[in-house]
């Protein structure tokens, strides 16, 4: 049975002015027990805000307008805030916050918060049991097990976030969204992490949802990946094709920026231009101002999912041009030569190549 379905979603942000930020935007995906599904994109993509919409952890001027929601068979959308704390948050979702410093509460040690959570939604589970579980979690994360008795601002940045997810793991969650985990520690720690995230989901067959802008931790760490883009996923398969043979200029982009230690003298290449504005972003294909492909089509008409290959799916109106887009984005006049933002610049010409 998968274990999360969503489909459709459209997820709003109310502006001052009245202006709807589009944030999530017609986004559909699944997930099953135990799969690691990466969300890869630039900042402002709308990364988090679907990873919120799922545990409804939304800001007060956000609200899901369309969409379903399903865990389990469970329409999260239809729950009250009552029920959603009972039966689904932490106990089957759990969720690693980028910043975990804000996340605490100060005037609780780490331990006591820790515990709290254990004991409301595992009942007959004693404070000590859960305070064993605690520290067991703090050693299996790199984290002296005395510390479950200081507070949040005793810790430094990356224990912080090393802390929250031993906190999101507390209850052996049926998934996991792991907003960015292991920005703000090093190298040899955020292996580390990852490693003990995957062990624990391999022993509790606990799924993922791991939110980043790192190619090189999704082609790690990910069965799929879903590349997401101004609201909207693009692109999406698994991690071998997205990262290997994907279709999406935007994706390629991505990977021109994903260094390889095997290659000599690799020069970087940067995606030109900036994220769209959310709040009227037009008809056609959001990447199109930034795109070197983009035909008069793409500015025109909002490409839809198309199928490629098994449960790969692709939203460009040229994907199926795939030789051509992959050999053309290697190269840094294709992307340095454009006039980004402009539809009635020169573009790429339309060719018959083989796929």
């Amino acid at each position: 049975m998968t274990l999360l379905e969503v489909e459709n979603l459209r997820t709003y942000y109310t502006e001052d002015d009245g202006g709807l930020v589009r944030a999530a935007d017609d986004v559909s995906f699944s997930i099953e027990p135990g799969e690691t599904l990466g969300l890869v994109g630039e900042s402002g993509s709308g990364k988090t805000t679907i990873a919120k919409s799922i545990i409804r952890l939304l800001a007060d001027n956000a609200e899901i307008v369309d969409g379903s929601i399903t865990h389990r068979g469970t329409e999260i959308t239809d729950l009250s805030k009552k029920a959603l704390n009972r039966e689904i948050r932490w106990s089957e979702i759990s969720m690693i916050p980028q910043n975990a410093m804000n996340a605490f509460d100060p005037v609780y040690t780490v331990g006591e918060q820790i515990v709290e959570v254990i004991t409301v939604h595992e009942r007959g589970t004693s404070t000590a049991e859960a305070m064993e579980r605690a520290r067991q979690l703090f050693e299996d994360l790199g984290i002296d097990p005395d510390r479950v008795d200081d507070y949040p601002h005793q810790f430094s940045g990356g224990m912080a976030q090393r802390a929250m997810i031993a906190l999101a793991l507390a209850l052996n969650p049926s998934l996991i969204l792991a907003d960015e985990p292991t920005t703000a520690l090093d190298v040899v720690i955020q292996d580390r992490i990852l490693e003990t995230i995957k062990r624990m989901q391999e022993e509790y067959d606990s799924a993922m949802i791991l939110i980043t802008h790192d190619m090189s931790v999704v082609a790690e760490t990910c069965d799929r990946i879903a590349v997401v883009y101004g609201g909207r996923i693009v692109e999406i398969g698994d991690a071998e094709t997205i990262i290997d043979d994907p279709r999406h200029p935007y994706t390629l982009g991505l990977r021109n920026a994903f260094p390889d230690i095997t290659a000599d003298d690799q020069a970087l290449i940067s995606i030109p231009g900036t994220p769209p504005d959310l709040v009227d972003p037009g008809e056609g294909c959001r990447f199109a101002p930034r795109c070197p492909f983009a035909d008069e089509e793409c500015w025109e008409v909002t490409p839809h999912p198309v199928e490629y290959e098994p449960g790969h799916l692709v939203e460009c109106h040229r994907a199926d041009e795939k030789a051509f887009l992959q050999a053309e984005a290697e190269k840094r006049e294709t992307w340095l030569g454009q006039e980004v933002g402009d539809p009635t610049a020169d573009r790429a010409p339309v060719e018959e190549v083989d796929d």
